[in-house]
């Protein structure tokens, strides 16, 4: 069965047309930001590997893409589209403040972000990033562990002896940010171990909130928390950002289901085998309809961890989940989360040109492909 419909189609058709006026020429803005955001970035970021035990450091530069690896060139193409600087850059331009601020931020909101795909990859048993083996695999789980492990150890000195007057505040920023992702990650894993019928999408919102919507909360408010911006920015910016997390992590779901496989580099049915509550399983679930019932059955029946499911069975699952219409209801609970970012950024008398860039990048990742 194949699906062509473009990914993320619509989603901002939920924004109010009163909203931040778009970008000239979407896209644009956006690449500059990235670009920008990344530049920043990287050479403190190669900085900070590079003080690491070398063993510790080859790990995270073959996980970063700065080896000499077969797939160097793919990955360096992947890996530099840094969303999560690009959010640390913004956060600083929306509040006039020095883009040396923005190094700091997005250097360690990455390395909070890498330690989370290094840890993720093991507790997931995922055996390939980005086309090639998992650093886990390819250097065994301890010296993966431990490569998480310091990154985050230097996230939190990133941001603590900076020489800012926002530092303390920043590194408590930091602290609460990894809270939540750790409570975050472990509700996906105790998700993984319960029936499809007992999720709810309002706990699916609560785990995504703190898996992926705490660090994107952390980049959109962590450039203006170290240059001491007033607080009621601070919130609107961290607000807006974790409801374009969830988004985020929402398109995920869908892409890992209907995404092209060559783009994402993650096989259709991977989140199947896993018994991961993705919000269109969980939407199907909650139907109502026997179509709905049968995936609950169909998928409740394998336990987490089984091995992958037959490719007939992903089929039927894919054809039931047309059926529901799970895709569209998926997408437009994230267009909700992509509009309360937008209203809320609305709502903080931010520059224009800091508005048409959010817009812009908003809109870019409301169709992201991979």
């Amino acid at each position: 069965m194949t699906h062509t419909r473009p990914y993320g189609t619509g989603l901002l058709s939920a924004v109010p047309a009163t909203a931040t006026a778009p970008a000239t020429g979407t896209g644009a803005g956006t690449e500059e930001l990235l670009r920008r955001g990344t530049e920043l970035v990287d050479p403190l970021l190669r900085e900070v590997v590079d003080r690491l035990h070398p063993s510790l450091a080859t790990v995270c530069r073959y996980h970063l893409g700065w080896d000499s690896g077969d797939s160097q060139g793919a990955v360096r193409q992947v890996a530099a589209k840094r969303v999560r600087a690009g959010l640390a850059l913004l956060s600083v331009r929306s509040v006039g403040a020095a883009e040396r601020f923005a190094a700091v931020a997005g250097t360690a909101v990455e390395l909070v972000h890498q330690l989370s795909l290094l840890h993720d990859d093991i507790m997931d048993g995922d055996m390939q990033r980005r086309g090639r083996p998992a650093a886990w695999v390819r250097f065994g789980t301890g010296s993966a562990v431990l490569a998480g492990d310091a990154l985050v150890v230097q996230a939190v000195a990133t941001v603590l002896r900076a020489q800012v007057p926002g530092a303390h505040a920043a590194t408590e920023e930091l602290l609460v940010t990894v809270e939540q992702m750790v409570e975050g990650q472990a509700e996906d894993l105790a998700l993984e171990r319960r029936s499809l019928r007992e999720v709810s999408e309002s706990r699916y919102v609560r785990m995504a909130r703190g898996k992926t919507g705490a660090l994107f909360g952390c980049a959109a408010a962590l450039g203006a928390v170290l240059s001491d911006a007033p607080p009621a920015v601070v919130r609107a910016l961290r607000s807006a950002g974790c409801d374009l997390g969830v988004a985020f992590q929402i398109l995920d779901d869908v892409l890992g289901l209907w995404g092209d496989s060559a783009l994402t580099g993650k096989p259709v049915g991977a989140d199947l085998a896993r018994g991961k509550k993705t919000l269109p399983l969980v939407l199907a679930a909650m139907s109502g309809t026997a179509d709905g019932r049968w995936i609950a059955t169909l998928l409740d029946a394998a336990p987490p961890g089984s091995g992958p499911p037959a490719p007939a069975q992903v089929s039927e699952v894919m054809r039931l989940l047309e059926a529901t219409g799970s895709r569209e209801r998926a997408e437009e609970a994230a267009a909700r989360h992509v509009a309360s970012a937008v209203a809320t950024l609305d709502g903080a008398a931010l520059p224009q040109a800091a508005r048409q860039q959010w817009r812009s990048l908003i809109d870019d990742l409301s169709s992201r492909t991979r």
